[in-house]
């Protein structure tokens, strides 16, 4: 397939939209330039019809080099909220925004950037077929770079984190990514305020 440099990854994505054709026909996207320096396609993962579905931003080093999502100390920190607020991961679709890693080189370390809005925009497709594929009641918005994909340039997720809001068929919830758990000054705080978001996310299903 011909990269279409107006469309993203339109033109990757098959007619067929189950996850085991979407995986396949992913793992050969050149929709945008972040394909050429990561690893690999890391796509979404869990069951077909999960009642949760958890969008983050990109994957990072590790779920790069292993080929699936939150793998890294993120993926822990959601881990422990998930059970925490009582969502059980089987039924759970974990993916990202963004489908390739964005980092710049430091020495031997790859530093993660963020996505661009072009590098966002490219990939929605994607994001568009999972959605249709899976169909969840209730899709847990992780982190600003996911609420632009999903709820748009202006939604802001300090400002409306933990309120349910409709998107299609489904509600959305937005929070803070399980990495900025990590990075905050007080990280019992903001792990209370991402567990608060996790359980209203659970009520809303």
């Amino acid at each position: 397939m011909v990269k279409d440099g107006n469309n993203g990854a339109a033109s990757f994505v098959p007619d067929r939209l189950d996850l085991a054709s979407l995986r396949t026909a992913a793992a050969g996207c050149e929709g945008c330039d972040l394909y050429r320096d990561a690893t690999q396609t890391v796509f979404g993962e869990g069951p077909e019809r999960a009642r949760f579905m958890l969008v983050g931003e990109q994957p990072g080093d590790q779920e790069d080099r292993r080929g699936h999502p939150f793998v890294g100390p993120a993926g822990r920190v959601l881990d422990r909220g998930l059970e925490e607020a009582g969502i059980a991961r089987d039924e759970v679709y974990l993916t990202n925004a963004v489908k390739h890693f964005s980092f710049t080189p430091r020495g031997k370390r790859r530093i993660h950037q963020k996505p661009t809005a072009a590098e966002i925009d490219a990939c929605h497709p994607w994001l568009d077929a999972e959605l249709a594929a899976v169909r969840p009641e209730v899709v847990v918005v992780l982190g600003a770079t996911a609420a632009r994909a999903l709820l748009g340039p202006s939604f802001r997720v300090t400002r409306h984190r933990g309120e349910a809001v409709p998107l299609g068929e489904a509600v959305a919830v937005a929070t803070v990514h399980p990495s900025a758990v990590l990075r905050a000054p007080d990280r019992d705080a903001a792990y209370a305020d991402f567990l608060a978001d996790l359980k209203a996310a659970a009520h809303a299903a």
